[in-house]
């Protein structure tokens, strides 16, 4: 199972927005054939171990890290094609939550005789498809907040200067997400600050999707985020004036209004159901501590990936992740799940779940 899900992994930011899945097929205690699904509207990874089986699987046990679908989609139903090659047992990580599926893959491969085990090494198979199992329920893209900082928390200078916080390695791992993510995310201020491309620089990426909240369209025509390709989303407000937004407009840009009770100020929990009505299923958000605080606040961010560098910066004009007071008091700090911990070059990085629901009220 563990060699499925590094398998799974292979296919991260090509098969959205379906799940990442990897598959073994072994004989007698052997590998004889083993799969990832590499790219949306292509092959499964059921399909791709039987297809590289180097003999009969009859009786052969296959190893899987989410549920067999059976249904049709962009391919035939892969339980079908486990019954078909007289699989004896099958071995699944996680049911699939995709209610389209949910159990029936499982029930048919038994309902024909089929051994079935669930549950195997399942934890690890959720933090793999964690993108895929919130939007495939809810229907709003899964976001990730990233930040690079000091360790005493800073992620700039009282003077803004946050060139290089971070070691290489960790900018290269960046690029690594913005290609598996299929929206990055900024704040205007970003924007008018750094003028950054936002773009997956790595050979063979898939570029994000633009995504920049700008409740007043303050940000300048001439960003050069308007000159790489692919799509730029501006989210806005109604209070931003009409012969900006033709502008932005005439520069490919598509734009969305999601007011909030403050005048200027966006949405951004109804940002996100619209972004998810329009198949964007993650997020990696890169935006300073304005736009983190306000997406903390409104209870967006799912997991957050902390980069460390061993360096102090200090001052108490120097810049956090996250502005405002904060929370009062410890007992109302918001709690994280399944920490990870990595070493990237000279830095240390930290992942983690935003432990849900948090007390919103809790953050000033």
């Amino acid at each position: 199972m563990r060699r499925a899900l590094t398998l799974a992994l292979k296919g991260r930011g090509y098969t959205r927005p379906n799940p990442i899945v990897g598959a073994v097929l072994v004989k007698d205690d052997r590998i004889i054939g083993e799969g990832w699904h590499k790219k949306f509207g292509d092959s499964h990874a059921e399909v791709n171990a039987f297809t590289s089986a180097l003999e009969d699987s009859t009786g052969a046990t296959l190893y899987i890290t989410l549920e067999p679908c059976s249904h049709y989609g962009k391919t035939p139903p892969c339980a079908d094609l486990i019954i078909k090659k007289k699989v004896a047992r099958v071995v699944c990580a996680m049911q699939d939550p995709n209610p389209v599926v949910s159990g029936r893959g499982l029930e048919l491969l038994q309902s024909h005789g089929i051994s079935v085990t669930v549950g195997i090494l399942e934890k690890e198979a959720k933090k793999v498809n964690d993108i895929f199992l919130k939007y495939i329920v809810y229907q709003t893209p899964f976001v990730l907040y990233k930040a690079a900082m000091s360790l005493d928390g800073k992620i700039a200078c009282y003077t803004g200067d946050s060139r290089w916080v971070s070691s290489e390695e960790s900018r290269k791992d960046v690029h690594k997400l913005r290609s598996v993510y299929t929206g990055i995310m900024v704040g205007a201020g970003t924007i008018i600050a750094d003028n950054p491309r936002l773009t997956a620089r790595i050979e063979g990426a898939i570029n994000p999707i633009r995504i920049i909240v700008d409740g007043n369209l303050s940000i300048p025509t001439t960003a050069r985020v308007f000159k790489e390709k692919g799509r730029n989303i501006i989210l806005t407000t109604s209070d931003a004036s009409n012969s900006k937004k033709n502008e932005f407009e005439n520069l490919g840009a598509e734009i969305f209004c999601y007011d909030s009770s403050f005048i200027g100020k966006v949405d951004l929990k109804k940002a996100m159901i619209g972004l998810g009505s329009l198949g964007i299923d993650s997020i990696l958000l890169e935006g300073g501590p304005t736009l983190a605080t306000e997406a903390l606040k409104a209870g967006i961010i799912d997991k957050v990936r902390f980069y460390y560098a061993p360096k102090i910066i200090g001052g108490n004009q120097a810049i956090s992740s996250f502005v405002g007071k904060g929370v009062p008091t410890m007992d109302k700090s918001l709690l994280l799940n399944d920490v990870s911990y990595e070493t990237l070059g000279e830095d240390f990085v930290i992942e983690a779940y935003l432990r849900k629901p948090y007390k919103l009220d809790a953050l000033n």
